[in-house]
Order: structure tokens, then sequence, then C-alpha cells
């Protein structure tokens, strides 16, 4: 009898530990119903609309071996928020090269949370502006790497892709859909282009004239120094708008990004002092009266003075610390 018994023991010590627990098996089955309900949804619809309940339940809430990545936006029309449908348009072409690729997986999840469905989600985060973009690991809270820099970055879905493969490793080819309008475009240029040259085939001395290829090569420098390049390439907001106090901003306060309405001011201001310098060399070397060139002269000073000042102020407020000013600080 005194040999049973410790056998019974073990037997019973190896049932327990070989046997998962009532908890263990409720945690199992509770981590496969919310993966079945999000591959649900996501093969409907790749980005995931999320209230306050389904952010609780499926997000917040253990168990989760999955990411999620969500977008946290004002999308209604009260909210004037264009910044958010441009980021919008980018995430969904994100979400959907995702969804329609090799990458699908259980491992991650894009969602959306909008402010008139969520602001209880906006308050449980202290969020205060839109679109702003986190990514919620499998375990633990989201560290500072799991906040997209939108005005860093901008809201391409290229940049969006990179920084989703470096926060679940999963590697995600961005597929846009068809745009026709640029070939269009390049299209009716070449006819126009075509069609003037063979309507004046009998005098194509325009050809040859050195003003035209001049001013063509000024505009080009002219839109590559503004920035357009970054623009296409990074894809930022045309400008910001806070949404606590409604002030727009057109100039964006740091070196390392900018507004498209930034490069806009700027190829205007550089078209502007361009001007002046030219203004400047006919009233030097022209043959006009000499009231004219005295008028021009004074035109072209201005111009340079003024919107050179202008550029300087914009270099001042976006690299903090510099310290030259003309006219303006």
């Amino acid at each position: 009898m005194s040999f049973k018994l410790p056998a019974l023991c073990v037997v019973l010590v190896l049932l327990c530990f070989a046997t998962p627990s009532d908890g263990q098996k409720k945690k199992e089955t509770l981590l496969s119903e919310k993966l079945t309900q999000m591959m649900d949804w996501a093969s409907k619809r790749a980005v995931i609309r999320m209230n306050g309940e389904k952010f609780r339940r499926l997000v917040r809430a253990p168990p989760r071996n999955y990411s999620v990545v969500i977008m946290f936006t004002a999308l209604q029309p009260q909210r004037q928020c264009a910044v958010c449908r441009q980021a919008d348009d980018e995430y969904q072409i994100l979400a959907n090269s995702w969804r329609y690729s090799s990458a699908f997986t259980n491992r991650v999840f894009f969602a959306l949370v909008d402010f008139d469905e969520g602001s209880d989600v906006f308050q449980m985060l202290n969020m205060n502006s839109a679109p702003t973009f986190i990514h919620f690991p499998p375990k633990g809270k989201p560290k500072r790497a799991d906040t997209y820099e939108l005005q860093v970055r901008g809201f391409a879905a290229e940049q969006l892709a990179r920084w989703v493969a470096d926060r679940t490793d999963v590697h995600i080819r961005v597929i846009r859909p068809p745009n026709y309008a640029g070939p269009l475009m390049l299209g009716f240029l070449l006819a126009f282009i075509g069609c003037l040259a063979y309507l004046r085939r009998n005098n194509l001395e325009f050809i040859y004239n050195k003003n035209v290829w001049a001013f063509s090569a000024l505009c080009f420098v002219l839109i590559m120094t503004s920035g357009q390049m970054w623009n296409h390439i990074r894809g930022p907001p045309y400008a910001h708008k806070n949404p606590s106090t409604g002030q727009v901003s057109y100039i964006h306060g740091s070196s390392q990004a900018q507004f498209v309405a930034e490069t806009h001011i700027v190829l205007l201001f550089n078209a502007a002092v361009t001007l002046g310098m030219v203004l400047l060399h006919e009233a030097a070397t022209s043959d006009m009266e000499i009231g004219k060139r005295k008028i021009m002269c004074m035109a072209g000073v201005g111009l340079v003075v003024l919107f050179f000042s202008w550029l300087l102020s914009i270099f001042r407020a976006k690299y903090h610390g510099y310290p030259y000013s003309f006219l303006f600080s």
C-alpha cells in the first residue's frame, strides 16, 4: 500500500501538467475567436473600422498575438480635415496592397478609428490631433517608435509600408491603381508640340530662340530647387491645420520636413528674386531710355531685397538658431 500512494501522486501531478487548465483553454478559445473575427473582417475590407467597443475588445484587452496598425482620423465633412482624406487614400492603398498579396497574414491587421465614431478612444489615448498612425504590438504598450512621424515622413503609402515593415517585420509591396493622367498629359503636350512644329514647318527659327530655351531651363531649375521632387517622393500634406485652434500652417517648423504649400511659396519667392536679377541686367545692358532703365533698376532692387529677405526669414524659421536676417526677423 505504501508503494501505491506515491505512484498515485506522481500520476496526478503528471496529469495536472499534461492537461491545460480551464483558464488556458478559455484564453486560447478567446484568442481564436478574435483572430477569426479579424480575419473575417479583413477578408471583406482591408481597413477595419473600429469604434470604442471594438477597440477595447480586440486591441486593448488580452489575449492578443497579432499587431494592429490604426489610423486615428476625422473624415466627416464637418471636420474639414483635407489632410485626413489625403492620408486615408494612401492608407487604403497600403492596406489593399497587403490584402491582395502574399504578405496577407494574421500577424498584422489594419484598422481605422474615426473621431465621430470613437471619440472615447481619442480621450482614452489623450489624442488631440489627426491623422495619427499608431502600431499596437502583440505584447506590451506602444513605444515611441510605434507612433508614425507623419510630419517628417509624410503619408505616402510607400513610407507607411517601410514603417510597418520596421515595426512588424511584414514587408508589403505597394501596388497603386493605374493613373493615366500623367501619360495623357504628356501625350497632349507632345501632340501640341508636334502640331505647332507642323504648322510652322516652313519657319522653325523659334527652335533656335535662346530666350525660349533659357525660360524653359529656368522654370525647370525653379521647380527642382523648390522641393517638388521631395514632395513627389515623400508625399507630404499640403498644409497643417491645428485641430485645437484651427490655425493653418503653410511652413513646416522643422528642417527635416516641408509642406506642399511651402514649396509653392519658395518657388514664387525664388522666381521673384530671379525676375529682379533679370531686370537689373536689362537695366544695365539695354538701349532703352534712361528713365525706363532707372525704373527697371529700382524694381529689380526692390524684388531682390524684399523676396530674398522673406526667403531668409523662412530659413530662420526652419533652422532654429540661424543668426542672419535681412529686413525681417
